[in-house]
């Protein structure tokens, strides 16, 4: 069973044979199930297991990607069954061009984070049955195509990121948290009134995507949706003026749970408003455009503006987050093939240099003590080469280097908006500028002059933990940068269909 247009069934050889992403999605709660019942003083039984599950899902979504027919615009690997028949709810699973680079992105990222997590000490049964159950939500809000099924993946993915910001993290981790969690279910209070307004107006009651997308709702109902699911996706996003939950939960929170934050969490939101918002709601999105457009722009700039003005790297790379956001809202107003194309490999690159990032500033924070910038000045790539080359080549990532990942996007998303949004287009580019000048400003500092005494007793990457990380990260990275077809050339076709 498969889709031939973005939301038109059609049955054809399949490639839904096994339950693969039943599998996918429910292994890592079987990991959960599996590290309820291990002694608490087995932590290496217990971060092996976490470790070894995260790996098969991985392998398991390898096994999607190049089983995948990106020939065919929409959703393959179709499972279907019903859930409840009154009201009319669906366990309905697939994947298109658009989800599966995100899918892709989060098995990466969350084996990355389980390796970042080694050091783990305090409470470490509790933290790796945390960061399982939060993997099984973030792919489920990537492989629904029921709204219901959709909705409780997504509010499944709160609790545990509540309580591993709260508890594992910093100084203010108490009040990152709450922060986190009531800005987040303010966006999703919106977001569910929307999914109940489009369940009761459709012709016939339902939370499938599918058969809402034959709805045709009328325009002024479209724009009321519109606001209703942009308040919820928007604060994920996160978008100017609900980003401030961001910066607080990033430097309170552990390294390894700042890379999921940064890497796959963000991303939910992008994901949904080209999904739900641009898939579902057309006509509610051509109302809004100039305001998507000013609000793209907006996060652009001040995040770039933001994050120069900062002092503690996690702050930085946060409000970097904010500003390369901007580059996924963009494309959405503008609705172009190329500049959608762009969001997508945005926000797959995005994750992985983002993740990279914090991943380096633990491994700094773990020996240092600080990520404060003006403490951390003097030459200490002298002192730990490899890290401090690492820590270079992902900052040239993250400004848009060409040969890296996030170039290609950036360019994209510049060459699809420009002829529909001259104006903000050329606006959004001086963010590159911006990026540019901060982050080679934080390169200057910490890794170029001469060493600083103080730091002279740092060491460097020593163990395959550490390695193992930087090595994937940074592969992603390149080999997407030097060959963007990997990502674009499954995404192209179901963008197409959406656009259509």
């Amino acid at each position: 069973m498969r889709y031939s247009g973005i939301y038109e069934l059609e049955l054809g050889e399949g490639n839904n044979i096994m339950p693969w992403l039943s599998a996918l999605l429910w292994l890592p709660l079987l990991g959960t199930l599996l590290i309820c019942f291990m002694p608490r003083q087995q932590e290496k039984l217990i971060k092996g297991t976490a470790l070894v599950v995260a790996l098969i899902d991985l392998f398991l979504s390898l096994v999607l990607y190049f089983s995948y027919d990106n020939r065919l615009a929409g959703f393959q690997f179709v499972e279907k069954a019903t859930w409840m028949s009154s009201p009319a709810i669906s366990y309905h699973l697939g994947v298109d061009g658009i989800s599966l680079p995100m899918v892709i992105l989060t098995t990466f990222i969350f084996v990355c984070a389980i390796l970042a997590s080694w050091n783990i000490k305090h409470r470490t049964k509790e933290y790796f049955l945390l960061v399982t159950i939060l993997e099984t939500a973030v792919l489920g809000v990537f492989v629904s195509l029921d709204l219901f099924l959709f909705f409780l993946f997504w509010e499944l993915e709160l609790i545990p990121m509540y309580f591993l910001i709260g508890i594992w993290g910093s100084e203010r981790r108490e009040y990152a948290a709450m922060k986190f969690i009531i800005y987040t279910m303010a966006g999703s209070a919106f977001m569910l009134a929307g999914f109940l307004a489009m369940y009761f107006l459709a012709p016939s009651p339902t939370f499938d995507l599918v058969d809402l997308s034959r709805a045709g709702f009328a325009p002024q109902v479209q724009a009321l949706l519109f606001i209703l699911l942009f308040l919820g996706f928007g604060v994920k996003l996160p978008v100017f003026p609900f980003h401030t939950w961001l910066p607080d939960a990033h430097v309170e929170a552990p390294a390894p749970i700042s890379m999921i934050l940064a890497g796959v969490l963000l991303k939910m939101g992008g994901y949904g408003l080209i999904r739900i918002n641009a898939g579902l709601l057309p006509e509610g999105l051509k109302a809004f455009i100039p305001l998507l457009a000013t609000l793209a722009v907006i996060n652009v700039i001040y995040g770039a503006y933001v994050a120069m003005g900062q002092k503690d790297l996690k702050t930085m790379i946060a409000m970097s987050s904010v500003s390369h956001m901007g580059f996924v809202l963009l494309p959405i107003a503008a609705l172009t093939p190329v500049a959608l194309n762009g969001a997508v490999l945005e926000m797959f690159a995005h994750g992985t240099v983002s993740g990279l990032l914090f991943f380096l500033i633990g491994l700094l924070y773990e020996r240092a003590h600080t990520r404060q910038i003006p403490e951390l000045e003097g030459g200490l790539v002298a002192q730990i080469p490899r890290m401090g080359v690492a820590f270079i080549m992902a900052s040239m990532a993250s400004l848009g280097l060409p040969g890296m990942s996030q170039f290609i996007a950036e360019f994209m998303v510049f060459l699809g908006s420009y002829p529909v949004l001259q104006v903000p287009t050329i606006i959004a580019v001086f963010g590159i500028v911006l990026t540019a000048g901060y982050m080679l400003w934080m390169v200057k500092r910490i890794f170029y002059g001469p060493l600083n005494p103080r730091w002279s007793h740092l060491t460097d990457m020593g163990q395959v933990y550490e390695y193992i990380p930087l090595v994937v990260l940074m592969g992603l990275t390149i080999v997407v940068g030097v060959y963007p077809a990997l990502i674009t050339d499954w995404s192209h076709p179901s963008l197409m269909a959406l656009l259509r």
